[in-house]
């Protein structure tokens, strides 16, 4: 029996799937077996993967219902004493699971071990460092604050934990990592391995079009943890909306200009300056933005461009 289980939720990954797998199948710790769940692709997904042929590896096709059932659907299928999700456009160093592994054997009580998290473009280039936070043991306030974790493709968990939380809420995807990690660390303490050891790609075209859906999922979970925080946390809810906020809007200005995003920005940074606590310490990030919104809402593409690129 393998002792850590790997889920990957596959979606139209024809362009990245080869590169995520193979760096689960290059893992120093070798002690593993891959769940690819299918969400209904109708590219070629599911024949790149049948090309791979990796006895470690099951592929289970399903009908599309979200990444959140696929990441489901794989737990109820894990045999691992320790669980690993991996998103199919987003890649680990070879030591990843390792250190991960180490972290909890060294540290039984915690549920979670978490690396950081670099972004890159689809070149694989890193266009950004994650948050690289050092928190661990009772995390519950910084995690209220902010999911410093950044992806769904960082911790290795330990399923018995998981047993206990309850699996992934099917009602939100693009927020639904973040909404398990809140129900583990109100439980449990987290280990860090202080080493980017998690790439994940990031496609500015893809969030920019989910704006929407992704501020009312984190809106949902951030209500939601805020009920069943304890009275001593609720000063912090104005800070974790800011970083919800803040989050959104630096998204929102990434990729192709377009008045509608420019405009869309606008609203943001006004919602972001109603919570933010600390607004003087962030003038010169709220001048910045409100400039480049202002002038993405109101100039043509080609003139916001020369502009923001001089």
């Amino acid at each position: 029996m393998p002792i850590i289980s790997v889920i990957i939720p596959t979606y139209n990954a024809e362009k990245s799937i080869e590169k995520t797998v193979n760096s689960v199948i290059n893992q120093s710790f070798s002690d593993w077996e891959l769940l690819i769940i299918d969400d209904g692709s109708m590219d070629s997904t599911l024949d790149i993967i049948a090309q791979i042929n990796h006895p470690q590896i099951q592929v289970f096709p399903y009908s599309n219902a979200g990444v959140s059932t696929s990441r489901n659907r794989g737990l109820a299928k894990a045999v691992g004493e320790f669980i690993a999700f991996l998103d199919h456009d987003d890649l680990w160093t070879e030591d990843k699971l390792a250190a991960q592994f180490s972290a909890l054997k060294a540290y039984p009580e915690a549920a979670l071990a978490y690396s950081w998290t670099d972004h890159c473009d689809e070149s694989d280039q890193i266009t950004a460092l994650g948050r690289h936070a050092t928190f661990k043991g009772n995390v519950y306030s910084q995690l209220l604050v902010d999911n410093f974790l950044d992806t769904a493709s960082n911790p290795l968990i330990r399923k018995s934990a998981l047993n206990e939380i309850g699996e992934f809420d099917c009602t939100i995807d693009s927020a639904g990592e973040w909404d398990l990690y809140l129900r583990l660390a109100a439980r449990y303490p987290f280990a860090v391995v202080p080493q980017s050891q998690v790439l994940h790609r990031v496609s500015g075209r893809a969030m920019s079009a989910n704006i929407e859906s992704h501020q009312q999922e984190c809106l949902v979970t951030i209500e939601r943890a805020f009920q069943q925080a304890p009275d001593s946390l609720q000063h912090l809810k104005k800070a974790s909306l800011a970083n919800v906020y803040k989050y959104l809007l630096c998204k929102t200005l990434e990729g192709q200009p377009q008045p509608r995003k420019g405009r869309k920005a606008l609203n943001l940074l006004w919602k972001y300056l109603r919570y933010e606590p600390q607004v003087r310490s962030q003038s010169k990030f709220i001048l910045t933005m409100f400039l480049k919104s202002l002038i993405t809402a109101t100039l043509p593409a080609k003139q916001v461009e020369k502009i923001l690129g001089s």
